[in-house]
Formats: C-alpha cells, sequence, structure tokens
C-alpha cells in the first residue's frame, strides 16, 4: 500500500496531484448530499419524532424505538399490498417487455413498410391524451374498472422506452449481422431471439428497470380506478395508514393529555417508516444492475 503511494507521487506532477484532491472532495461533497437525506430518514423512522421535529437529530438516532415498522407491519393491509404490488410490478415488467422489445426491433428494421408512420402514431399519444374523464369511460366499457388487468394493459407500451430501444437496435445492432444471419436462412424472428436479444442485455435491464419502478411507484390507477380494496397496491395502503395515523394524531392531540404526547412522539415516526418499506424494495434491485448502467448510459443515444 504504502509502495503504491509513494510510487504514485513520484511519477504524479504537483498539478495533477492537486486536480485529483479536488476531485476527490468534490466527489465526496456529493456522495454525502445524496446519501444523507437516505441516511437521515433511516435514522429519523427509528427515533423519537419529538426530537426529529426539534432538529435534535442529526447522525445518530435519538430515543430508539420501532414502533412505527411495528405498527405498519402489525396492520393485515399492508401484506395484501405487498403481494399486489409484486403481482402488479412483476408481471407488468414482463409484459412490458414482451412489447416493447419487438416493436421496437420491427421499427428499427429500414425495410420495414409503413415504419415511419406507424412511429408518429406511437409518438402522437405522447403529447395528446383524451383526459382522465374519456379514460375512465373507456376503462369502464371494456370492464377495466375494479380489475387486476388496469395496471397492466393500459400502461404495457411506454412510448418513450419504445424509442430507446428502437434507437438502440437501429445503431448497436449492424445490418450486416442480419444480413449474414438471413443468408444462413435466418429468419427476423430466430434473429430476434437468437442474436438481437442476447446483444441486449444492457437494453432490457435499463428498460426493465424503468418499467419496475413505473409499476412499483403507481399510486394513481390503484386510487381512481380500484375499489375492492383487496386489489389495491402498496402506495394506496401506505397512503390510508397515514391517514389514519393523522387522523389520530389530530383527534388524540384535541384531546390533550398523555395520549396527545404519545401520539406525537410516535406520528412522525410512521410517516419516515412507511418511506423506508416503500422504497426499500425497489433500492435492493439497483446494487444487482447496476454492472449493466454504465452501458446503458448511451442506450438510445446515435453514435457518430
Amino acid at each position: 500500500m504504502m509502495t503504491a503511494i509513494k510510487k504514485y507521487f513520484s511519477k504524479t506532477s504537483t498539478a495533477d496531484i492537486l486536480f485529483d484532491f479536488l476531485v476527490a472532495v468534490l466527489s465526496l461533497m456529493v456522495f454525502i448530499i445524496i446519501a444523507y437525506p437516505i441516511y437521515f430518514v433511516i435514522i429519523a423512522s427509528v427515533s423519537d419524532s419529538r426530537l426529529v421535529t426539534r432538529g435534535l437529530v442529526t447522525l445518530f438516532p435519538r430515543g430508539f424505538s420501532l414502533y412505527g415498522y411495528e405498527q405498519i407491519f402489525q396492520d393485515t393491509r399492508i401484506w395484501i399490498g405487498y403481494m399486489n404490488t409484486m403481482i402488479y410490478t412483476i408481471g407488468g415488467t414482463f409484459i412490458n417487455l414482451l412489447v416493447t422489445l419487438p416493436a421496437a426491433y420491427a421499427l428499427s428494421r429500414k425495410d420495414m413498410r409503413g415504419r415511419n408512420f406507424l412511429t408518429f402514431f406511437f409518438a402522437f399519444t405522447m403529447f395528446f391524451n383524451g383526459g382522465i374523464i374519456p379514460t375512465y369511460l373507456l376503462f369502464r366499457d371494456l370492464g377495466l374498472i375494479d380489475s387486476r388487468w388496469v395496471f397492466v394493459i393500459p400502461t404495457a407500451l411506454n412510448v418513450f422506452n419504445l424509442i430507446i430501444a428502437r434507437t438502440f437496435f437501429e445503431h448497436s445492432i449492424p445490418n450486416s449481422l442480419y444480413e449474414a444471419a438471413e443468408l444462413d436462412g435466418c429468419t427476423h424472428f430466430q434473429f430476434f431471439l437468437k442474436v438481437a436479444l442476447p446483444l441486449s442485455k444492457a437494453l432490457i435491464s435499463v428498460i426493465g428497470l424503468y418499467y419496475l419502478v413505473q409499476h412499483w411507484n403507481n399510486f394513481f390507477t390503484g386510487l381512481i380506478f380500484i375499489r375492492d380494496y383487496s386489489k389495491q397496491p402498496l402506495q394506496i395502503v401506505l397512503r390510508d395508514i397515514l391517514i389514519s395515523n393523522q387522523a389520530f394524531q389530530g383527534g388524540a392531540g384535541a384531546g390533550g393529555g398523555d395520549i396527545g404526547g404519545y401520539a406525537q412522539q410516535y406520528a412522525e415516526q410512521i410517516k419516515y417508516a412507511v418511506i423506508i418499506v416503500s422504497t426499500l424494495p425497489i433500492l435492493a434491485v439497483y446494487p444487482f444492475l447496476q454492472k449493466y448502467f454504465e452501458k446503458g448510459v448511451m442506450i438510445g443515444s446515435i453514435k457518430g
């Protein structure tokens, strides 16, 4: 270790050492700015809410308690919400990729007739839509109201991700590769499955993660189109827990006494615990896809 440090200082100019030092300090500052809010939410979720409100919790938890997590996980609705969200997230992401990737590959083929019109048709929906009332009436006529399919079918294709995937297939997989496969009798379908997809792991990982986060955070669909509580996603369940907690806090506070102080002590703790419960699973997915992100940054861009 010391030998490597001495070798670095002996072969590096003062200006380069100063530059590396400034870059390291700047990177550390950016890391702290990004990581501290997440860390604060974690310690606040196990600290006395009154101390958090007064700004006395900064680096370490104070008044340690797991009351917020106990209240959340004791509610049987949380497990129903988790189950529903997992179904919508995994199943929805699978359908998204099943629709997006073949469509993007087809639109990337320059010999496909009408591809420019179809691309315009898809892009048109990015800027114009019917609005919430016509959408609700359409879903009602299609029988999607209070159905699990309302989380999957209407969002089966994201046009932004479609354009990214189309650009990737068009510029990252050379046409000469298809021509060589065609000489061996390979069809478009076989080329897509056996050549294009294996070369698109970065694309599939990044697009899949986008869809995954989209489904996991889907709050509006359950709020508007689902009445059956057994089909509600996790986000709606957590919202109801927060509303119940605020109602309890307000009622206890109005009555005064020890109950009011007890409610105040743990009210904010439940809010922070809700944040952790709702975001931790999706954060756990990122490390497994991190290796594809460096390559995935340039997905969809045109290389010159």
